[in-house]
C-alpha cells in the first residue's frame, strides 16, 4: 500500500478537468475546412487509424503529468508495526573508575577486564533497555538507557581512569543509577555495581541508596572485584611519567556489597579473576529476565524511483509519436 509525505499535492490531479474541456474544444477547431459543391467521392474513403490514434498523445501527455504530481507528493514504503513477547528488562551498569581499577591481579587489570566482560554482556542482552554509570570520587551517566547496543559497547570500550575525581563513592553510583533508571518501562529494574573497594567519600551512603532501590522495586546485583589476598596496586608515576606498582593487601567492602544486594533482592558476586567476571555477569543474564511485549517498526523509505521511470518513458514516447507516425504536416 502505497502513502505519501505531501499528500497534499494530490489535488493537483484537478488540473485534468480544466486540460480535458480546453483539449475538447481545441479539437472542434482543429481541423481544416474546405467547402465543396458534394462530398460523394469522398464517401468510400475509410478514416485513416491515425485519425484516432492522435488523442493518444494527449493522454501519454496527462500520465506524464499524473506521475510527476505523484513523484512530488513523495510516495513511500508503507510504515508497519509488528508486536511480539520477548524477554526483556531495565539495567543500569555501574562500573568502578578509580585508580585501584588498574590493579593488575586481572589481565591486563581490574579495569579493562570489567570492560571486555560488560561488552561481552551489553551485546548478548538485545531486547533489554541497558545504561551506563561510572563513578569514582563522584558519579556520572555515561549512556542513558538504551537499546542501541552499539552505541552502548562503544562507550564501555571508550572509557577511561582518571576522568573523574579519585575514591569511591559506591553510594553515589547506586544513587545516579537509580535516577537513571527509575522512569523506564519494563516492569523488572536491575542495577549491576561492580567496584573493588570500600565507600570512602560522596553525598549518598550505600545502605541509603540501597533502601531507595528497594522502595522504587529495584534490585542490585554487587560484584566485588579482587582476588583473595596482594594485588600489584599502582601508587603514582615514576620520573618517566610511568605508572609504578606496588604489593599491597586486596580489601573489598564484602558486608556492605552483600548488605546492598541483600535489600533490594539482589545477589552479590565476588570476582577474583577474569573468568569468574565472566561467569558472574552470565548467572546474572540468567537471573535478569522478564516477558515484555516490543514493537518493532520498519523504516519509511521513499518509493519514487518507479514513477521517475515511467515518466521519463512517457516523455519518451510521446515525442516519437509526435514526430513520427503521428507527425502533422502544416
Amino acid at each position: 500500500m502505497i502513502q505519501f509525505a505531501n499528500p497534499n499535492f494530490l489535488w493537483l490531479f484537478l488540473i485534468y478537468v480544466p486540460l480535458i474541456v480546453w483539449y475538447v474544444l481545441k479539437q472542434r477547431t482543429a481541423d481544416a475546412t474546405l467547402t465543396v459543391s458534394t462530398t460523394s467521392p469522398f464517401a468510400a474513403m475509410r478514416t485513416s487509424w491515425k485519425y484516432y490514434l492522435r488523442h493518444v498523445v494527449f493522454v501519454l501527455r496527462l500520465a506524464a503529468i499524473g506521475c510527476l504530481i505523484i513523484i512530488i507528493s513523495r510516495p513511500q514504503t508503507h510504515d508497519s508495526w509488528s508486536t511480539s513477547e520477548t524477554e526483556g528488562t531495565d539495567i543500569i551498569v555501574s562500573i568502578d573508575v578509580s585508580t585501584s581499577m588498574l590493579a593488575q591481579d586481572f589481565k591486563p587489570n581490574r579495569f579493562e577486564a570489567a570492560k571486555d566482560v560488560a561488552a561481552q554482556f551489553v551485546s548478548g542482552r538485545e531486547t533489554d533497555n541497558i545504561g551506563l554509570v561510572i563513578f569514582a570520587g563522584e558519579s556520572f551517566t555515561q549512556v542513558p538507557l538504551t537499546t542501541d547496543k552499539a552505541v552502548l559497547v562503544n562507550y564501555i570500550q571508550d572509557m577511561k581512569i582518571g576522568v573523574l575525581e579519585d575514591g569511591t563513592a559506591i553510594g553515589d553510583g547506586i544513587a545516579t543509577a537509580i535516577n537513571r533508571i527509575k522512569d523506564g518501562k519494563a516492569k523488572s529494574k536491575s542495577i549491576i555495581l561492580l567496584t573493588d573497594g570500600s565507600n570512602n567519600t560522596g553525598v549518598v551512603a550505600p545502605l541509603t541508596a540501597a533502601e531507595i532501590a528497594k522502595r522504587m522495586g529495584i534490585k542490585i546485583y554487587t560484584i566485588g572485584v579482587g582476588k583473595n589476598g596482594e594485588a600489584l596496586f599502582p601508587v603514582g608515576t615514576n620520573f618517566y611519567g610511568k605508572m609504578e606498582y606496588q604489593k599491597l593487601p586486596v580489601v573489598i567492602d564484602e558486608p556492605t556489597l552483600k548488605s546492598i544486594a541483600t535489600a533490594t533482592g539482589g545477589k552479590y558476586f565476588r570476582a577474583t579473576n577474569k573468568h569468574v567476571l565472566k561467569q558472574v555477569f552470565n548467572e546474572i543474564d540468567t537471573l535478569e529476565k522478564t516477558r515484555m511485549d516490543v514493537r518493532n517498526f520498519s523504516h519509511t523509505e521513499d518509493d519514487y524511483m518507479p514513477w521517475a521511470y515511467l515518466l521519463l518513458a512517457l516523455v519518451v514516447v510521446e515525442m516519437l509519436a509526435r514526430y513520427t507516425v503521428l507527425r502533422n504536416i502544416p
